[in-house]
């Protein structure tokens, strides 16, 4: 029998499992939305705006095992989804993002709401298909699936033309697939990783870092047997956290531009190094030729091969799946007596507990102003720590990765590598869809939160009781802490002049709104917010924060690790003067 392309689509996604679908309808795709109307085993999630249904679908992605799928309309429908995709490209989450496209005929023709959506997303995807032959479709759903969620994770883009939605043809879904051109690495070298654990053995001073990439690897498990096996310290990236328990003590905190001082100090003065699905970032870092000023053995893991030495040689490379690779290092130790040398490995545990002893993370306390990390503090003391967390990109979310301690994979959603404004409250809506019985938390800033505000109405709709703490401080607070440090407290467009009242914002949309101002009501209001008698409500709680709170430790652009400006009490600890030299940023 045959059918109809939009209904060959519909078929094929339940041939994935599809679970939920985010998107906004439009011209382009009105078949496919008829056709989704017409079925029962996947649920359609009308948001607000295109960006947001990327980053619903995005985080829908991230906390579970699953790829996450968007939909939307050509034209402005897809521009609007770039940003998603460009969010979830930088950070290697699988994900189908499928796009109208005008009729075959009428592409190339300037027609209305037509864009080249293939070419507009190239540089953002993991890959693209224009579908304009229904006899193509089916494969090219199984292949973007398939690419999708294997070897590197990342999204891929379907664009597909009207008419390849209308046209007829009999369905049939492929078992498998098989790219000629592309065939991922899983296995790691025998030899390399034989060197690697040779090399973890001999070391004196051994660190192991550890990105998103055992995140998205499903590797915690095997991350955590091995840093405690060894007995070594451990560090995670932004995107790793919760990849190693944050409630751990051989774990030193998260590193790099606003990570511990023990975390960044161990970095820079370590031995040997184990790089595990991590990058070696600008923000990691900072500058290559400081971080390697100190000499260290480098062991780098990863799946994707163009990671490897991109920034930072590698002395043993290793491509690969980084669960396959740490469960075969993991074998060899097994079978090894032998360990890291006991007197050196102490004699690095008592360098390393001397930096965590300076305590970095330590603020004061106020009784007047509600500090932003009392709130993030407080909490996780509320959910136990059980929550998974988004956020959005500043302040806010520093904090959030310095105070919340982030014991599991997949309990912290945030843009990392874009830095993508908005991402916080459809990531969340897409992680509580996920997992309706978790308890969910929005960590926000008064100016990100705008950026897709209206997808209060989309919580409203499909009951996702998410909770919103927003640091409300009245200023686009990143951007004012650097006018503060490098532009001579020159605030250029940086103050939220005319903040809408977020309560009755909240309560316009039918949820509930809080505005706290006390530090003494920041718990209960938590508690509240959280309680029983809310589960099943959405709560805006607007938390009106200190001003001219900053986030320490920082490592200034051309700065290196060890170069951190430290917070006030740790300057008075070293005797320093109260002005700071941040160098050249440029």
């Amino acid at each position: 029998m045959q059918i109809s392309g939009a209904e060959i689509l519909v078929r094929s996604l339940q041939e994935e499992g599809v679970e939920f679908i985010f998107g906004y309808p439009g011209g382009a795709v009105l078949e496919i939305y008829d056709a989704i109307f017409r079925q029962n085993q996947f649920k359609h999630v009308l948001v607000r705006h295109e960006q947001a249904a990327v980053h619903a679908a995005d985080a829908y992605s991230r906390s579970s095992d699953k790829v996450g799928v968007a939909l939307v309309t050509s034209g402005p429908g897809a521009t609007n989804a770039v940003t998603g995709i460009a969010t979830a490209y930088m950070d290697s989450i699988p994900m189908v993002v499928i796009s109208g496209q005008v009729p075959t005929p009428a592409i190339g023709m300037d027609a209305f709401q037509e864009v080249d959506m293939v070419g507009i997303t190239r540089p953002c995807v993991k890959h693209n298909f224009l579908v304009k032959d229904v006899t193509e479709l089916a494969s090219t759903i199984k292949k973007a699936f398939y690419i999708a969620k294997t070897g590197r994770p990342g999204p891929v883009v379907v664009d597909i033309a009207k008419d390849v939605t209308q046209a007829k043809h009999e369905f049939s879904y492929p078992d498998s697939v098989q790219i000629r051109s592309y065939v991922p690495v899983t296995r790691g070298h025998p030899g390399q990783i034989k060197k690697a654990v040779g090399l973890l053995l001999e070391a004196k001073r051994p660190y192991i870092y550890v990105g998103g990439g055992a995140v998205q690897g499903n590797a915690a498990a095997e991350v955590t047997e091995l840093v405690r096996l060894l007995g070594v310290p451990c560090t995670n990236t932004l995107m790793g956290l919760g990849a190693y328990p944050g409630s751990d003590r051989q774990f030193l905190g998260m590193l790099g531009m606003h990570g511990t001082y023990e975390a960044n100090m161990a970095m820079q003065n370590c031995d040997v190094l184990l790089a595990v699905g991590a990058r070696f970032d600008d923000r990691v870092i900072s500058v290559p030729s400081h971080f390697l000023g100190a000499p260290k053995k480098i062991i780098h893991i990863d799946v994707d091969p163009s990671s490897i030495a991109k920034r930072v040689k590698a002395d043993v490379p290793i491509v690969g799946d980084v669960k396959h690779v740490l469960a075969e290092m993991l074998e060899l130790l097994r079978a090894s007596a032998q360990r890291p040398d006991a007197q050196a490995l102490a004699q690095w545990w008592e360098q390393v507990e001397a930096w965590r002893e300076r305590k970095s993370l330590w603020y004061a306390k106020s009784d007047e102003l509600i500090k932003p990390q009392h709130v993030v503090e407080m909490l996780y003391e509320v959910t136990g720590g059980n929550a998974i967390v988004t956020s959005d990109v500043g302040q806010h979310q520093m904090w959030a990765a310095q105070y919340y301690k982030f014991d599991r994979p997949k309990q912290w959603l945030n843009s990392g590598g874009l830095g993508t404004m908005g991402f916080g409250l459809p990531a969340a809506i897409g992680a509580q869809l996920a997992n309706p019985d978790a308890t969910v938390a929005c960590i926000t800033g008064e100016g990100s939160i705008q950026m897709n505000i209206q997808e209060l109405s989309t919580a409203k709709q499909y009951h996702t009781p998410v909770k919103v703490l927003s640091l409300n401080n009245r200023y686009l607070g990143m951007v004012r802490q650097w006018q503060e440090f490098f532009y001579g407290t020159r605030y250029s467009e940086s103050y939220m002049d005319a903040l809408p009242d977020f309560v009755k914002i909240a309560e316009a949309y039918g949820h509930i709104g809080m505005k706290i101002e006390n530090p003494a009501d920041v718990e209960p209001a938590i508690r509240e917010a959280f309680s029983q008698k809310n589960r099943d409500r959405l709560v805006f709680m607007d938390f009106r924060t200190d001003q001219s709170e900053n986030v320490f430790p920082m490592v200034g652009n051309g700065k290196g690790l060890d170069q951190m400006d430290l917070p006030p009490h740790m300057r008075e600890q070293d005797g320093e003067a109260a002005d700071r030299d941040y160098g050249n940023l440029c």
